[in-house]
């Protein structure tokens, strides 16, 4: 009689161990049908670069540009503006980043380096791809390897407009920049 209660016993620990391990992957799999779990349905932060391009034209040593009557489907997601002393080698660098109307990411970069180097630092794998007229100026075009961009020297600063963004929408920025 004992022998029989112990081979029940073990039946019933490892059928409860199973039915257990079911319900907990039950609640398992119904938590992750509603948590997000995708990271590109969250869109970037819009971050306000006004106040910090005000701040940034007085302490650059050229003409530093920020766009002026872009449309709201443009969202700034990133500004910043470090002193030669803060760079790291870079020069004076100011950096605005947004999302495009189309959801690409287009940047103004411009510094007091070379133009070469700016190139080489922010398009991986440059050339030449011809030139677009914008805003009564010639710019430079470059494709690279992930980007393209626009440049254009202007005195001691180069402008840089790059991203996975197309020509047209960094014509666009171009257009917009004061």
């Amino acid at each position: 009689m004992a022998g029989e209660s112990k081979g029940l016993r073990g039946r019933q620990t490892v059928r409860d161990m199973v039915l257990s391990m079911l319900a907990v992957g039950g609640v398992v799999w119904i938590g992750y049908l509603f948590l997000p779990h995708d990271a590109d349905s969250v869109p970037p932060l819009k971050v306000e670069y006004r106040v910090e391009a005000a701040s940034a034209k007085r302490a650059a040593p050229y003409q530093l540009l920020a766009p002026q009557g872009l449309s709201d489907k443009w969202r700034a997601t990133s500004v910043s503006y470090q002193p030669a002393t803060q760079s790291n080698g870079k020069g004076n660098v100011w950096h605005l980043g947004f999302v495009t109307p189309s959801g690409q990411y287009a940047a103004v970069e411009q510094s007091d380096v070379p133009r070469d180097a700016l190139l080489s630092d922010k398009v991986a794998g440059g050339r030449p791809d011809g030139t677009s007229d914008v805003a009564g100026r010639t710019w430079e075009r470059v494709q690279g390897d992930k980007a393209r961009a626009l440049t254009v020297q202007d005195g001691v600063g180069t402008t840089l407009l790059t991203g996975t963004a197309s020509y047209d929408e960094l014509a666009e920025l171009a257009q917009a920049l004061k």
